[in-house]
């Protein structure tokens, strides 16, 4: 699940990642799964991604979300641009 779920995000922004997986987090947007679909199920907010099949890992975007503040706060110890 995290796997699908970075793929997701890989190449927004800082805030456009964190806002969409807030919303995967209440489960108003989907995460597209491509690789491991073996007994995923099918869902419209997939369509989004022109794929059928997504879920909401609730967990695993956590987890990111998680990481992405931690890189946030490094990336502003640092002085570097957090966007």
């Amino acid at each position: 699940n995290t796997y699908e779920t970075a793929r997701a995000i890989k190449g927004m922004s800082l805030s456009v990642a964190r806002k969409y997986l807030q919303d995967v987090c209440e489960k108003k947007r989907c995460i597209p799964f491509r690789k491991y679909v073996g007994t995923c199920g099918r869902t419209a907010q997939a369509k989004e991604f022109k794929l059928t099949q997504g879920r909401w890992p609730i967990k695993s975007a956590k987890v990111l979300l998680g990481l992405l503040k931690n890189a946030e706060s490094n990336a502003e110890f640092k002085n570097l641009d957090t966007e």
